[in-house]
């Protein structure tokens, strides 16, 4: 006989995402015995989330603000389908305050923190002002927003080089730095425009630039009965325009003492906006110390390395405090572990990359995991975010993580779309990553090192495969270079295969 004072776990829960995260919270549910409903745009119809789930609901259109961001239509699609709960996954609505507003009118639980939360956490400037309340150590700078006319005063005050931010940011937009007075006025123009354009917000706040900074983010987890715990950091440096590309850990860095306190920081300042699940507190951590960044209201990208270090299933605990139980001890950490984003895009240029994917070799082995919906004739569109797959190892230490990152690396093989995978290889064989001294400012390092014969091997190699495509196709050579004046496909497979027989 069942207990009535026990909350029930949900029966059916609509996953308001696509693509893997969608696949990752569909799979957990059904472990734990709940029905799945997916929900697709017009784009996504074969997609692996649409076909795994128990039932799947079309939101027509391909653009996200017709399918995925329509709050409307997945509120709609969760009472149409019976849902008594919905998984916002990362991205798209998961941090929308009107969406989770919009469930509790429904009834249907929403796997996220409360609407304040998300409200006050969403506004950078309200946040850096709830953690100044809650104790948190901050970036010096000004928690209000600041105007033209009391700018230049400002970053006299906190002193130079500083970083105008959108008070309303994420996914790095919004965001300029700022070395000396001159340059002020016009980078904070580019930041309030971008600011507007992303975010419909044009506020922007200013606090000064730390040099050689670290990104390092706690993991919390909270449930409805006031508890909170951490389960530790997660280094974040390695990225480009302020978009992670490799994340590891635990962070070499931190002494016990400092990762202490970070998770102590990280779990007061859930705790004084009443949040509930799962969420990431990010910091920067420069000379010994750590100053908040900002709170990320949702589950992260990142999330399978905490869960390889700790054994935890995150999605499973967002669902089980979801349902009103106490959160889970947190397990003993053991070993590294390292997470690389592959993303279909030019390696060299960062520019997104489209096209289908015509063959996939997986990685296998000890410690390796794949997170991913990738499947043979999947076609990469313009219309969704660019990561393809999450490769995530672990080892029995640093070392060994590396080592097995490298050749889950060299085994995984995507064919008919461009990936990052050349710029993760050349970090995890960089000498300061690997001796794992470095700051958010490696990637721009690796590249200038880069040797000119490695960009023109890569540029040759892109050339040479548009053509292949293109003769496969029927196009003409001139079709695929878009010029007339370009050397035939077997000069530049020739000249490419002599350069790459130069190389070490």
């Amino acid at each position: 006989m069942s207990d009535p004072s026990k909350p029930k776990l949900f029966r059916r829960i609509l996953v308001a995402n696509r693509g893997e995260i969608a696949l990752r919270v569909i799979r957990t549910a059904q472990e734990m015995g709940i029905e799945t409903v997916a929900v697709y745009s017009d784009a996504d119809r074969t997609a692996l989330h649409v076909r795994r789930a128990d039932q799947a609901v079309a939101l027509g259109g391909n653009k996200p603000s017709e399918s995925y961001l329509d709050i409307q239509k997945v509120i709609d699609a969760a009472r149409r389908t019976g849902c008594d709960a919905l998984h916002p996954g990362y991205g798209f609505l998961s941090e929308n305050e009107d969406l989770a507003e919009a469930c509790k009118q429904a009834g249907v639980e929403f796997l996220g923190p409360p609407p304040h939360a998300i409200t006050v956490m969403g506004d950078k400037v309200e946040a850096r002002k709830c953690a100044m309340q809650a104790g948190v150590p901050l970036v010096p700078g000004l928690q209000e927003d600041v105007d033209a006319a009391h700018l230049v005063a400002a970053a006299k005050q906190v002193g130079y080089p500083v970083m105008l931010k959108a008070a309303a940011g994420g996914g790095g937009k919004g965001i300029r730095i700022v070395r000396e007075e001159r340059q002020l006025i016009e980078a904070f123009e580019l930041a309030r425009a971008e600011a507007r354009s992303s975010f419909g917000d044009d506020r922007v706040y200013l606090e000064k630039f730390v040099t050689r900074p670290r990104h390092v983010e706690i993991q919390v987890m909270a449930d409805k009965h006031g508890n909170c715990v951490s389960y530790g950091e997660r280094e974040c440096s390695v990225q480009r325009r302020h978009q992670k590309l490799v994340e590891e850990s635990p962070c070499v860095a931190l002494t016990p003492e400092l990762r202490a306190a970070m998770s102590k920081a990280a779990c007061d300042l859930a705790k004084s906006v009443g949040y509930v699940g799962a969420g990431t507190v990010e910091f920067l951590w420069s000379e010994g110390r750590f100053y908040f960044m900002e709170m990320n209201t949702r589950l992260q990208v990142e999330h399978p390395i905490t869960e390889m270090r700790y054994g935890v299933d995150l999605v499973r605990e967002q669902i089980r405090v979801g349902a009103g139980l106490p959160v889970s001890p947190v397990p003993e950490p053991r070993g590294h572990a390292i997470e690389v984003r592959v993303n279909a895009e030019d390696p060299d240029k960062y520019f997104p990359s489209l096209g289908t994917v015509s063959r996939i070799n997986l990685p296998g082995g000890p410690g390796v995991r794949l997170d991913s919906a990738m499947f043979r004739g999947m076609e990469v569109t313009p219309f969704y975010d660019s990561m393809l797959a999450k490769l995530v190892v672990h080892g029995a230490d640093r070392e060994q993580a590396i080592a097995r990152c490298l050749r889950a690396l060299r085994e995984l093989r995507i064919v008919g779309v461009t990936t990052s995978l050349s710029v993760a290889k050349r970090t995890l064989e960089s000498a300061e990553f690997v001796a794992g001294d470095y700051d958010t400012g490696i990637l721009d390092r690796i590249e200038k090192r880069a040797a000119p014969r490695d960009r023109e091997l890569a540029m040759l190699a892109a050339a040479a495969t548009r053509f292949l495509l293109a003769e496969r196709a029927g196009a003409t050579v001139e079709a695929a270079a878009g010029k007339g004046d370009q050397p035939p496909r077997w000069a530049l497979l020739g000249r490419t295969e002599r350069l790459r027989r130069t190389m070490p």
